[in-house]
């Protein structure tokens, strides 16, 4: 029988090997191969072993290292002052023993501070993001950094330069020969469900939550790619040199970690603003429980809170380990994943004809809402699964806003129960499905497939595209499913009878719908381009190629002859690039370009619109909030953007002007403030 010593050496050595593999797929490929919360359990699980039998510490155990190695594909960077990461707690009970053992620290070096009793603690949320290191040399960037293994990260200073919240210049006076500040790179919940909406539309593997895509954007090589995404930042924490002072009167150098926040707002960075500073324990459970709840309402992914010691002299008498401060822990919150019956499989078939197998299980609540399906994205991912009918499935929302299966309870498999797989034929046309070499995507490459073509006919009746009110899917369906439409031409060839035999179509719907696909013939050149469904042109990247090529006639023939012109478009690059090449090779997209010309669409630049209006709002930016009275907010965008100004989601001093409706929100207050103008919708109607 083996001794205990050896069952534990023997499982010390397993975690080893389990944490280190889950390490590299995290920090090295990008591609997280575990949950957090089971990495967490795994990794209490060999420090307590290593803890109880100390001989069990090897120099390879993940708690002897700070973090993962740092990917290639960037030059090595050292830190000048280590970034450490945060020890752990994962309950309220954690985290007061936490604070009893500060307080007999503290005690034990005999100080004189009176706080020893009950040390001030700030609270700080923790942003599930990418930590960052940035150097400041006499108040200009000069290095930003990941943090990798929290001694050597990359430089990505680059790319750090298109994150609009880090300043390129500190607003200081005098600044000191350096600086350092630590901090956390996101992507925001809304941008990242508009890149998977692109990339979804784009038959493209979606991301799996935000900081797993903010990680991948960080380490693009292209950085007008790392620009597009919009990632944000919150400054934390900084560091100066002990010898300097600022010799602006409304700046005091930090004492504390409350005052280094505001320092740091003032100096030019973005710091989050739900911060506090609490006196005791009940206090910071108040702040703990309160976001638990709220944190579902921000716009951008926190998994828990951070408690600091807010003195500095404090934090400095306590120390750190060779791995994390004393001074701060970080307290997660649990994981919400739930057990559910899957009931079937279904595979959708998208515009490109991609297959996307998508579960259907019981109703569960997750995240404050009811879940009851999610996609499995491609047939790599279903077999990794192992998944067979009847299943029990754990589910969660990842990054808190998408649900996706995680894992598959085998234990309660039914015996003899039949393994998933995805259908060698399509399931809308029966046509054979193909699975390109390169690609992990399986395709229907049937021209007239159903399914593609009501992918491609909702994709052109968006609101980004042709905008056309009143043709959504239930209608789209009935047009395709009873033949009248088999392309998007055939929308403009569409009669009136054709329109009445539908279900709850009346003369007066048939006429509107037929009016308003007849106006959006007039629609602007960068719509008509975006409508078209090129992969990876999304409504921003058409609008640039719009303002590089006046028409299709252009862009198709720097596509053939001088691809570089559209790679050197600013957020442009070669993948973006050779899926318009390949775009316009197909013969079927070409007839689509002739038939569209052909029921008096111009696919390009409507110059004497321009002319008349491009110069009326002269580059002025304008921000809108609340209900317009006659406008949607799509509307308004387009005529402002017409007359040559720019509309932006967020307030800033540089806003000239906030168009402001009914039920408006936290923008107004904020514009009051900044002292932007406010004007209504017949105020906008009248400037222009």
């Amino acid at each position: 029988m083996k001794s205990k010593f050896n069952h534990y050496s023997e499982r010390a050595k397993e975690l080893r090997a389990l944490l280190n593999k889950a390490n590299y797929f995290y920090y090295v490929l990008d591609s997280p191969e575990i949950e957090d919360s089971i990495y967490d359990q795994l990794y209490r699980e060999l420090i307590e072993l290593e803890k109880a039998n100390p001989s069990l510490v090897t120099s390879d155990s993940p708690s002897q290292r700070l973090g993962g190695i740092p990917s290639k594909g960037f030059k090595s960077i050292n830190h000048n002052i280590p970034l450490l990461s945060l020890d752990n707690a994962f309950n309220i009970d954690e985290l007061k023993a936490w604070y009893s053992k500060i307080i007999k620290l503290i005690g034990s070096k005999n100080t004189t501070i009176k706080e020893i009793q009950k040390p001030a603690v700030i609270c700080e949320l923790k942003i599930d993001g990418n930590a960052i290191s940035l150097r400041y040399e006499n108040g200009i960037l000069t290095k930003g950094a990941t943090r990798g293994d929290g001694k050597m990260g990359e430089d990505i200073t680059r790319n750090i330069r298109t994150i609009s919240t880090i300043p390129l210049r500190l607003l200081l006076n005098n600044p000191p020969p350096w600086i350092e500040i630590r901090g956390e790179a996101f992507m925001p919940n809304k941008i990242f469900n508009k890149l998977n909406l692109e990339r979804k539309n784009n038959d493209q593997p979606l991301f799996a939550n935000p900081r797993n895509s903010c990680a991948g954007t960080l380490r693009q090589l292209d950085s007008k790619i790392v620009s597009s995404r919009k990632l944000d930042f919150f400054a934390y924490s900084l560091y100066l040199p002990q010898n300097w002072e600022p010799n602006d009167c409304n700046l005091k150098k930090p004492t504390s970690q409350s005052e280094s926040l505001e320092f740091l707002k003032n100096i030019g960075f973005k710091v989050n603003t739900t911060s506090e500073k609490k006196k005791d324990l009940n206090e910071l459970n108040n702040f703990y429980k309160y976001w638990e709840v709220k944190k579902n309402s921000l716009d951008y992914a926190t998994d828990g809170i951070v408690v600091k010691i807010d003195k500095f002299e404090l934090q400095k008498i306590l120390g750190s380990t060779n791995k994390a401060p004393r001074w701060a822990i970080a307290v997660k919150y649990p994981a919400e994943e739930k057990a559910t019956k899957l009931k079937k499989l279904i595979f959708q078939v998208g515009r490109t004809g991609a297959v996307t197998p998508v579960a259907e299980f019981e109703s569960i609540e997750l995240a404050g809402t009811i879940v009851n399906r999610a996609t499995l994205h491609n047939a790599k991912r279903l077999a990794t699964l192992d998944l067979h009918y009847g299943d029990t499935i754990v589910v969660r929302k990842a990054g808190e806003i998408i649900p996706e299966v995680t894992r598959v309870m085998k234990e309660f498999r039914i015996i003899d129960s039949n393994l998933v797989k995805l259908p060698s034929h399509c399931p809308e046309c029966n046509s054979k499905l193909v699975q390109e070499s390169e690609e992990a995507i399986t395709k229907c490459i049937n021209s007239e497939c159903p399914a593609k073509i009501k992918g491609v006919l909702l994709h052109w009746v968006s609101k980004g595209s042709m905008n056309i009110d009143g043709l959504g899917e239930k209608i789209i369906n009935q047009l395709v499913n009873l033949g009248y439409v088999k392309s998007i031409a055939d929308l403009y060839k569409l009669e009136i009878n054709s329109l009445l035999s539908l279900e709850r179509f009346g003369e007066k719907s048939a006429n509107n719908l037929l009016r308003e696909i007849n106006e959006s013939k007039t629609k602007n050149w960068h719509k008509q381009l975006f409508g078209l469904g090129i992969p990876h042109v999304g409504e921003a990247n058409a609008k640039s190629l719009s303002k590089n090529f006046k028409s299709i006639e252009e862009l198709f023939t720097s596509s053939k002859d001088s691809p570089e012109k559209i790679s050197n478009i600013y957020g442009f690059g070669t993948e973006i690039t050779d899926a318009i090449i390949k775009w316009f090779d197909n013969s079927n997209n070409q007839n689509l370009i002739k038939e569209l010309k052909s029921i008096g669409f111009s696919l390009k630049e409507n110059l004497k619109s321009k002319e008349n209006n491009s110069n009326l709002l002269n580059g002025k930016s304008f921000v809108l909030t609340g209900t317009l009275e006659s406008l949607t907010r799509e509307e308004a965008k387009e005529l402002i953007e017409n007359a040559g100004g720019k509309v932006n989601s967020s307030i800033s001093k540089k806003t000239d002007f906030l168009i402001s409706g009914e039920k408006t929100g936290g923008k107004l207050k904020k514009a009051q403030e900044l002292g932007v103008k406010i004007i209504n919708e017949n105020e906008l109607k009248l400037l222009l």
